[in-house]
Formats: C-alpha cells, sequence, structure tokens
C-alpha cells in the first residue's frame, strides 16, 4: 500500500508543477511498475496499453458520441427543447430556470457531455432569462447546473468511459442512469423553486402560453425523440451494440443537421476537427489511467483496502458513503474525468468486494461528478459559463449554483438509501 500512496503523490507533485494529468498518470505508472519489478516488463505493458487502446472496437464509441453531441448542438435541438419546456414552465415563477434544467435534461438524452450541454445552453436559456430580468445567480446556476444532467441521462461520455475501464455492460449502465436523471431533475427545479421563493425578483413569470402554442412546441422537437429513440431503442431493442448505436446516433445527427441546412462545409471541418482533439485528450487521460492502474494493481493495494476497512467493521454503506465524500472533495480540485480514471482502479475492486452492484456504483460515481462540476474552485462548468458569458462575475456563479449543489448532494444521499432507484430499470434490460 505504501508504494501506491507515494505513487498518488508523486502523480500530485507533478500535477502542481504543471505536467498534464495523462503524461502524469502514465509516468508514474511506467517508473512505479519498472521500480517494483524491472523496466522491460514496465515498457511491455504500456507498449499492450497503447496498443489495446489504440485498437479497442469498443473504444470507438466515445468519438462517435462526441461527434453525435457537435452535430446535434449544431443542428440546434437545444432551442427546440427550451421553447418546449419554457411552453410548460414559464408562466411559473423561475419558470425559464426550470426550463433550462428540464432542456438541458432533454438536450443530455442526444449529447452525453456536460460542458457542451451548458456551453450550448448558455447560448441558448441566458438572453431569454436576462430579458425576462432574472437575477445572474438564477440565470447562471441553473445552466451550469442544468448542465450536468448530460454526462447522467444517457447517452453518457463518462459512463462510457467507466463501464470501459471496469468492464461493466454500457447499456446497462444507460438503463440505470435514466430514473436518477430524472430524479436529478426534479430536485434541481426544486432548488430554483426554493431561490424563487427566497427571493422572488430573481426569476419573474412569464406569460402562460396556450394550448396550441405547447403543441406546436411539442411538435418542434420530434428530431431529439426520433434521434433518441434510434440511438436508445436500438441498443436496448437488440438491433445493434452500443458502439454500432453511437454510429447510428452520429450519423443521424449530421443528417439532421444537414437537413435544417445548418452545417457548411467549413463548419463541418471545425466539428470534426474539435472532436478529433476532443478524442485525443480523452484517449491520452485514458492511455496514461490505464498505466497508472496497472501499477496499483501490482501493489495490491485494493486487497490491502479491503482488508483494511475490514479490520474495523465498517458497514458497507459507510464505506460508500466514504467514498462518495472523497469523491466529492477531490472535484473541487481535480477534473472530472482525470479523478475518475485516477481513482477506480483502487475503489472499484474493494466495492465489488463489498457485494455491490457496478451498474449502482457507476450511477453513483457519475453524481459525484457532477457535483465536480459545479464546486468551487475547479469546476468545469462554472469556468465555461464566465468564459462564454464575459459580462457576468465567477461570485455570481458561484452564489448561483449553492442551492443547486445542495439538490445534487440530497439527489445522491437518496440514491445511495435506495439503490432500487438506479437498478429498477436493469429488470427490463438483457
Amino acid at each position: 500500500m505504501t508504494a501506491c500512496l507515494l505513487g498518488f503523490l508523486a502523480i500530485f507533485a507533478l500535477m502542481a508543477l504543471r505536467i498534464p494529468i495523462a503524461i502524469s498518470m502514465g509516468l508514474v505508472g511506467y517508473v512505479g511498475l519498472g521500480l517494483l519489478k524491472n523496466f522491460d516488463m514496465s515498457l511491455a505493458s504500456v507498449l499492450e496499453v497503447v496498443r489495446s487502446a489504440g485498437f479497442s472496437y469498443t473504444l470507438s464509441v466515445v468519438p462517435l458520441f462526441i461527434l453525435m453531441g457537435n452535430f446535434t448542438a449544431r443542428a440546434g435541438m437545444a432551442r427546440e427543447l427550451f421553447g418546449l419546456a419554457c411552453a410548460f414552465l414559464g408562466h411559473r415563477r423561475g419558470g425559464l430556470a426550470m426550463a433550462t434544467v428540464g432542456a438541458c435534461a432533454g438536450f443530455g438524452a442526444v449529447c452525453g457531455s456536460s460542458v457542451a450541454t451548458a456551453a450550448t445552453m448558455a447560448k441558448v436559456a441566458y438572453p431569454a432569462m436576462k430579458e425576462l430580468g432574472y437575477s445572474d445567480e438564477l440565470a447562471t446556476g441553473s445552466i451550469s447546473a442544468g448542465g450536468t444532467l448530460g454526462i447522467l441521462i444517457p447517452p453518457s461520455t463518462v459512463m462510457v468511459i467507466y463501464g470501459l475501464m471496469t468492464e461493466t455492460s454500457i447499456g446497462k449502465l444507460f438503463a440505470a442512469g435514466m430514473l436518477p436523471g430524472i430524479l436529478m431533475t426534479v430536485l434541481m427545479c426544486g432548488a430554483v423553486a426554493w431561490t424563487a421563493w427566497r427571493d422572488p425578483k430573481a426569476g419573474a413569470a412569464s406569460e402562460r402560453q396556450t394550448w396550441l402554442q405547447r403543441l406546436a412546441a411539442l411538435r418542434a422537437v420530434w428530431g431529439v425523440v426520433v434521434l433518441f429513440g434510434l440511438v436508445m431503442g436500438g441498443i436496448y431493442g437488440g438491433l445493434f451494440t452500443a458502439t454500432e448505436g453511437a454510429g447510428f446516433g452520429a450519423f443521424g445527427a449530421f443528417a439532421f443537421a444537414v437537413g435544417r441546412r445548418q452545417l457548411s462545409t467549413r463548419e463541418l471541418g471545425a466539428i470534426l476537427v474539435e472532436s478529433s482533439r476532443t478524442t485525443a485528450m480523452l484517449f491520452a487521460i485514458l492511455i496514461g489511467a490505464l498505466m497508472f492502474g496497472n501499477f496499483v494493481n501490482f501493489t495490491g493495494m485494493p486487497d490491502q483496502l479491503k482488508t483494511f476497512v475490514s479490520q474495523f467493521g465498517v458497514h458497507p454503506i459507510g464505506v460508500i458513503v466514504a467514498i462518495c465524500v472523497i469523491y466529492v472533495l477531490l472535484g473541487t480540485a481535480m477534473e472530472e474525468l482525470s479523478m475518475i480514471l485516477l481513482t477506480v482502479p483502487v475503489f472499484f475492486p474493494l466495492v465489488m468486494q463489498l457485494g455491490f452492484d457496478p451498474h449502482w456504483f457507476g450511477v453513483l460515481i457519475v453524481c459525484v461528478v457532477m457535483i465536480g462540476l459545479i464546486s468551487p474552485p475547479v469546476g468545469m462548468n462554472l469556468f465555461v459559463l464566465t468564459t462564454l458569458l464575459p459580462g457576468v462575475k465567477l461570485s455570481s456563479v458561484f452564489r448561483g449554483v449553492s442551492p443547486f449543489i445542495w439538490a445534487q448532494i440530497l439527489g445522491l444521499a437518496l440514491l445511495i438509501a435506495f439503490p432500487g432507484i438506479s437498478l429498477i430499470a436493469l429488470r427490463f434490460v438483457k
């Protein structure tokens, strides 16, 4: 265990020197395994990790879902979803903020990225809320927190990474995330209602729309329904695998963008370049994490951690709570994907030895990542908003997300206390 702890300290030290996390994890994994065994074995391990990751058919789901999200954002589906949510919720106090959360949930169902969801909704929802006099705190809080739903409601890139690392069914992970996604959406709408109740001026109600207008808004989102049904329906209907579903989804999103004349040749090139850059970043971090994971497994730390926990007779749920607390604390200082890739090799074997369901634990991991995405000082969604909305102070964004952080913590507690919320959907998935 000492060697593994020294490895973690070495990674944090390298990160403090501003060395990229992918290089830090890979370097520590290579040197650590070389010192414990020999450097020829360590080099062979590195080459095998790079080869298996680069030629893995299963890993091709990652760039395809990224490409699908970028095409979806360009096709203008977020604006239609926001219009639908406003039609049904806008007349309530804080209704546009609730509509933003609801639109983020819908967009997340065809995007899979938290940052992309927040960035897209910032362009769509923020001007509408400011026009109605919403406070910066409520407007930015609902956008940044709602954006986190993009990694919980399937398809989710984070779930894909977790599934690949732990050899857990991606299709079942997607199913396990559906009800928790709805739960988190409702709780965050509750946070909006509480904020508007405390300060009625923060979110004024808009004019109530007629049922004809609502039906028109409902018809406008047919593209989202078709795309989501194509991907998820095909996966759960047994028509194709998750990887093939990602391919169909990317092609479907591309077809919608072209059909709506939202995609020029230049924009297509920009989307392909951006998707390639994101994919390269994810693969670099993943390869580094796999190298470090090999080192962790060789030290025997997962088994030693299980023995350590057993000595104190801690209840298994207490272990889960402690792990979640560690993740939330790490999320305030680390980038979320790096945090998952760094810690899952340590915690996942312990959780499995305690007899917990890997799909349930995967949902918990995504939920703590959601909290980290909006937790100061390193919450990624917070800085995305301040970049896109330069007129908004960072302090306002920090204050605005506070109620949503508590709402997500409540949701996490409910998912821990009632695992059936996540697992009930697995009964209907093969």
